[in-house]
């Protein structure tokens, strides 16, 4: 708990703190990385080049300081930061580091107006945020027999499959001897792959598309082209052009917030793109063990061509005997049961009141979606999301 000294002094400041925000994280990493190069192989440099790190973890911390005392608030953003750092390996010793760097960079950025009052008392948010974060890793940790800082498996390459025009699925099956790492429905892995270019391993997380229980792990890639404000992904397009049947591939536990919840109650699924993933994880798993669920699946994008895993996610369905499916493309030729167009849920049948919605899909759509289920009455602790690269908001407003 803030202490009672402290406590005005966050309330006061928060407000300049956040204003100032990105400026403070951009120079944290930049210092950080200068003295710990090796760090950089921990963080998708490519999101450090355009920003979204640097605002997400301004907009973590200072979400933090504004909602510690309301764990209903601040509670899913701790489990997302927490799965994200298992999946990355990430060592109580490293929070040591990270404070350092950043309380440094706060007097640094702001000047005289960090007092040696202000200082302290962002130091102990700082502190009780890194406390309770370790506190949550540890525990998953050890529901994976994993350890902080242990090297990570390497897993073969066991089939690479073209599910679209521009995504490829690879399976990953365990070296001899190895068991295949469990994980929940919705989860995500992470992969370690080495760039020499820049002297750097760069991690990237992709979504299960496979069901638990299976022989291996399937990870589906879309490759990132680039564009006017973003560059090419080093990682999927390295993936895409070089990784073979037989390659090995280093891999963290599996990790991610976003789950299937256990139960009976009604499931609609609301993908676009490359969001279907983590959905097709949810219904491979929902056909193997829980045929007679209610599903609704919604899924959107631009045409056929891209619509990644199209025919099994479809097969699928048609085996899901209580299953709804509705599909949105912009350019629907070649998918007869396609609506033309963006999604649009109204068109939707309303959903028993404890359905439970899922989604996934670049954050405008996402937000898109979350603000008519909220219209339509679905409370937002039922809706769950899942983010593609640094979640940029604690709610997706």
């Amino acid at each position: 708990m803030l202490s009672t000294s402290a406590r005005p002094i966050i309330e006061a400041t928060v407000p300049v703190l956040l204003a100032n925000g990105e400026a403070i994280t951009r120079h944290f990493y930049n210092r950080m990385f200068k003295a710990h190069p090796a760090l950089k192989n921990l963080f998708n440099m490519g999101n450090q080049a355009v920003g979204e790190q640097p605002q997400a973890l301004a907009r973590a911390v200072y979400a933090f300081a504004a909602h510690m005392d309301k764990p209903e608030v601040i509670g899913p953003v701790l489990d997302r930061i927490a799965h994200k750092h298992v999946s990355l390996g990430i060592t109580p010793a490293q929070y040591t580091i990270v404070g350092r760097h950043l309380l440094a960079s706060l007097g640094e950025v702001l000047g005289e107006a960090v007092t040696p009052e202000v200082a302290a008392a962002w130091d102990e948010v700082y502190w009780l945020m890194a406390t309770e974060l370790v506190a949550r890793e540890a525990r998953l940790y050890q529901e994976r027999n994993w350890h902080a800082g242990q090297p990570w498996l390497e897993m073969e390459v066991a089939a690479r499959e073209a599910v679209s025009a521009d995504a490829l699925a690879f399976t990953l099956k365990p070296l001899e001897g190895q068991p295949v790492p469990d994980f929940v429905p919705g989860q995500y892995l992470s992969v370690a792959l080495p760039i020499p270019e820049l002297g750097l391993t760069q991690v990237r997380q992709y979504s299960l598309s496979n069901a638990p229980g299976e022989a291996g792990l399937r990870i589906t890639v879309k490759r990132v082209t680039a564009t006017a404000t973003t560059p090419a992904g080093q990682v999927s397009n390295r993936l895409h052009a070089s990784l073979q049947v037989g390659d090995l591939l280093r891999v963290g536990p599996p990790a991610g917030d976003f789950q299937l919840k256990d139960g009976g109650a009604p499931v609609v699924l609301i993908s676009a793109g490359v969001g279907i993933t983590p959905m097709l994880s949810i219904l491979n798993h929902l056909a193997r063990h829980q045929p007679g669920r209610p599903v609704v699946f919604a899924h959107a994008g631009t045409d056929a061509a891209h619509y990644a895993h199209r025919f099994e996610a479809e097969a699928l369905l048609d085996a899901l005997p209580q299953a709804a499916y509705h599909l949105w493309l912009e350019n629907p030729a070649g998918a007869p049961q396609a609506q033309p167009g963006r999604m649009d849920l109204a068109q939707l049948p309303a959903q028993p009141a404890d359905a439970e919605y899922y989604l996934c899909g670049p954050l405008p759509f996402m937000q898109a979606q979350r603000r008519t289920l909220l219209a339509r009455g679905v409370a937002s602790a039922q809706i769950h999301y899942e983010v593609f690269g640094p979640d940029l908001f604690a709610e997706l407003g």
